[in-house]
């Protein structure tokens, strides 16, 4: 049997938090962003149906929200830096694509951009907003996947809490 300890509720995240993190980009009237992104989960598989809490201070909220589309960029661990340094970049400018060195690959089904060095991208349209107010729950129906030939299973980054990725 393990011995367990108390231990503070509003810190189990890191115990729970989904993987991988991924980087969020969406582009509305010209204007494109990307967030790191870490709290997601599946809700269905057909059609093909994922959830994202999108804080609503975050400049990406109505971006997204205005648009009803994005694209979930899946990174490697060799973009930790990129994606540590996006996850503390608020705003709209700089441009994050520029300053930290990706490329935007246009997309097929929606306008929001593809990143060019992630292993994966999936081509999302926002499907219900009725927990957007709420929760800050965005439903979207994966419309397009891209996923890199190799490797089978990546490296990806996964967020533990208190600041730390592994």
């Amino acid at each position: 049997m393990i011995k367990k300890k108390n231990f503070p509720v509003d810190k189990i995240r890191r115990f729970l938090e989904p993987g991988p993190i991924i980087l969020i980009s969406s582009e509305y009237k010209g204007e494109r962003d990307i967030m790191t992104a870490g709290w997601h989960m599946m809700l269905s598989f057909d059609p093909s149906l994922v959830g994202c809490f999108v804080w609503d201070q975050n400049h990406s909220f109505s971006t997204i929200r205005r648009s009803k589309q994005c694209v979930i960029n899946i990174p490697t661990y060799d973009l930790v830096d990129a994606v540590i340094g996006i996850g503390n970049s608020h705003g709209p400018l700089p441009d994050k694509f520029v300053k930290f060195g990706l490329t935007a690959v246009e997309a097929s089904k929606v306008k929001a951009p593809l990143i060019g060095e992630c292993f994966a991208s999936f081509e999302c349209k926002l499907i219900d907003t009725s927990l957007i107010n709420k929760y800050s729950l965005f439903v979207f129906e994966v419309v397009k996947a891209h996923v890199a030939a190799s490797p089978k299973y990546p490296k990806t980054i996964h967020y533990r809490g208190d600041g730390v990725f592994m």
